[in-house]
C-alpha cells in the first residue's frame, strides 16, 4: 500500500502544481501536505487504519485544486474522482468506499454525523490544519482579501473557532493550546 500512498501523494502534488489550480501550491504546501502529516500521525491515537487515512488525507481536497469550480460541492466530487484514481489499483472496493466516506464528511461546514474512526481522523486533520498554518490564512485575508489588520485578525480567529468546535473530544484535547494561543495572538486576550 506504500507505494500506492506514494503515487497518490505525487499525483495530488502534482496537481496542486499546474496553472489551472487556482489556489496555487500553497494549497498543497500549507494545507493538503499538513492534512496528510497530521492525519497520519494520529491515525494510530485514533485507532484508525492509517493506509485509509493517508489516501483519503491526501485526496480529500482533490476537487478544489483540481477545477475551482468544484470548490462548494469539492466533498462530493472528491470522492469521485478518489474512486476513479483508486479504481486503478489493487485496493478492496470496501476500503475505497471508505476512503470515499472520509472525502465526503471532512468539512467543517457540513455537520454530518461521522461514524468511523477513519472519517473522525480526516475531519479532525483537516480542521487542526487550520491552526498550523496561521501564516497562510493571515496572507489570504490580507493580501487576497485586502482586508483591514483588524477585520483580517478577527476573520482568521472566527475561521478557527469555528474549526475548533467542529473537532471531535480527541481532536479538541490535542489543538487545545494552539486554540488559546491563537485567541491571544489574534484577539489580543
Amino acid at each position: 500500500m506504500n507505494d500506492v500512498i506514494k503515487e497518490i501523494y505525487d499525483e495530488v502534488r502534482r496537481r496542486c502544481m499546474l496553472p489551472s489550480n487556482a489556489y496555487g501550491l500553497g494549497a498543497w504546501d500549507h494545507h493538503i501536505e499538513l492534512v496528510y502529516k497530521i492525519a497520519t500521525e494520529i491515525s494510530y491515537e485514533y485507532g484508525a487504519n492509517h493506509d485509509i487515512v493517508a489516501l483519503a488525507a491526501l485526496l480529500h481536497d482533490i476537487a478544489s485544486v483540481t477545477d475551482k469550480s468544484y470548490t462548494e460541492e469539492h466533498h462530493i466530487i472528491g470522492a469521485q474522482i478518489a474512486e476513479e484514481l483508486l479504481s486503478s489499483y489493487l485496493i478492496e472496493k470496501e476500503d475505497i468506499e471508505l476512503i470515499k466516506k472520509c472525502i465526503l464528511n471532512h468539512r467543517g461546514s457540513r455537520l454530518v454525523q461521522k461514524t468511523t474512526k477513519e472519517e473522525i481522523c480526516v475531519a479532525d486533520a483537516d480542521g487542526m490544519a487550520h491552526f498550523y498554518s496561521v501564516p497562510y490564512l493571515l496572507r489570504m485575508v490580507y493580501v487576497e482579501k485586502n482586508m483591514s489588520i483588524d477585520d483580517g485578525a478577527e476573520f482568521v480567529y472566527n475561521k478557527l473557532q469555528r474549526s475548533y468546535n467542529k473537532l471531535s473530544d480527541k481532536g479538541k484535547e490535542i489543538i487545545l493550546p494552539h486554540y488559546q494561543a491563537a485567541k491571544i495572538l489574534l484577539l489580543k486576550k
